[in-house]
């Protein structure tokens, strides 16, 4: 025993040792390096790759083309980045706008990520390693020295669920844990096709976002309820019993999930210190979320007097029947009868998504409901979501 325990003890500083070899051994490679001027150098040891480019949300737009056929979208472009003599890879961008950024390398055709930025974001199935330039707008997506919310994932029961038993996400500011007889507003924030409970946080910077504008004193404090759209899987992956399954597009866009959306709001006035009227309530989502959003106000035409759309899918789908979006004339109109203090329309000139947003646009204007509407550049994509909810908290609950 005394000999097992020798050799353990040998074999566990030999790893140590190789360990501190590995910290110590070499000169660290930075990348992102986020330089004066806001351009960005980024880094990567591959002294064997014949080429290693980079690629990212920051680089201009190209059109796709498969035999000579553009595909009718663009994707960003690929630079080519240089070796020096010691095998790293380098490549610097011109100077960026504040914003929060993603990028990836392809070393001999094959994408990879960034092995010296542990900084990851996950969008259903895709992780990408991301980096701020601030100094602007994407400062309310850092992690500023202010007071900090606490962001909470619980569980509940969801009788009208397919899952009985799901998981959410609820922010509430900094004040909630000490101010304990004060009743906060809350806000419902759904996420798109393929999302989950953790979306707006963890790609959206939900929790960043509320944090800095409660802060500063831009948005009231609020408690944010983040849902789980998608009514196959009870949680994220990796949360639940359901096993490793790979997250891919699927969503609800049949009713069930907007027919459910009560049994959220029962746990919530049950669990937090929430104002329980229209003037306590708002609801948001993006493109699937917005879809929700849509739906579940005009049928609950009483219990939300904030409602926001954010790149907004609008019609069902073909064939698919459900009370739900049945009479959408009839349920809006009772639903502005209730004069919401908001109705709030955003989303990019190049969505894919814009015509059906100028339709219902069209139909609000010819029936007379007020609402106000953000257009933006751009298309469907997180860098509008993010602004749509910086502006729309600051509208809320004042």
């Amino acid at each position: 025993m005394k000999r097992l325990l020798t050799l353990i003890a040998t074999l566990t500083l030999a790893l140590g040792a190789m360990a501190q070899q590995s910290l110590w051994g070499s000169e660290p490679i930075i990348s992102p390096e986020i330089n004066s001027d806001n351009s960005v150098t980024f880094r990567l040891a591959a002294p064997n790759a014949n080429h290693v480019k980079l690629t990212g949300d920051f680089m201009p737009n190209e059109p796709v083309v498969v035999d000579g056929k553009e595909l009718g979208f663009t994707v960003p472009k690929q630079a080519s980045m240089t070796r020096n003599s010691q095998g790293v890879w380098e490549y610097t961008t011109e100077p960026l706008a504040s914003e929060l950024y993603n990028y990836h390398f392809i070393v001999d055709g094959l994408a990879i990520k960034d092995p010296n930025n542990a900084y990851i974001q996950r969008d259903i199935a895709n992780l990408m390693n991301y980096f701020i330039i601030g100094g602007g707008k994407a400062d309310n997506y850092k992690v500023q020295d202010v007071p900090h919310g606490t962001v909470a994932r619980v569980w509940y029961d969801s009788p009208s669920a397919t899952t009985t038993y799901r998981r959410m996400s609820i922010y509430t500011p900094a004040e909630y844990q000490t101010e304990s007889q004060k009743h906060y507003p809350v806000l419902y924030l759904l996420h798109g096709m393929g999302g989950d409970e953790e979306a707006w946080l963890c790609t959206g910077r939900a929790a960043q976002i509320l944090d800095n504008l409660i802060a500063e004193g831009k948005a009231e404090p609020m408690i944010v309820v983040m849902t789980n759209g998608c009514p196959q899987h009870a949680a994220a992956p990796g949360e639940s019993h359901e096993g490793m399954y790979k997250p891919y597009g699927v969503g609800a866009m049949d009713g069930s999930f907007e027919s459910s959306f009560g049994d959220v709001m029962a746990y919530i006035d049950s669990h937090y210190r929430t104002i329980q009227s229209a003037e306590g309530r708002a609801i948001a989502g993006l493109s699937m979320g917005g879809f929700h959003a849509y739906h579940i106000s005009a049928n609950r035409p009483t219990d939300f007097g904030y409602i926001g759309l954010f790149s907004a899918a609008i019609m069902p789908r073909k064939g698919v029947e459900s009370p739900i979006y049945k009479d959408m004339d009839s349920k809006l109109a009772t639903l502005f009868g209730h004069s919401p203090k908001l109705y709030y329309i955003a989303i990019g000139k190049d969505d894919f998504l814009f015509e059906a947003n100028v339709e219902l646009r069209q139909r609000l204007d010819k029936a007379g409901y007020p609402y106000i509407y953000n257009q933006s550049e751009g298309g469907h994509v997180w860098r509008n979501w993010r602004d749509y909810l910086v502006d729309f908290t600051q509208r809320l609950f004042r």
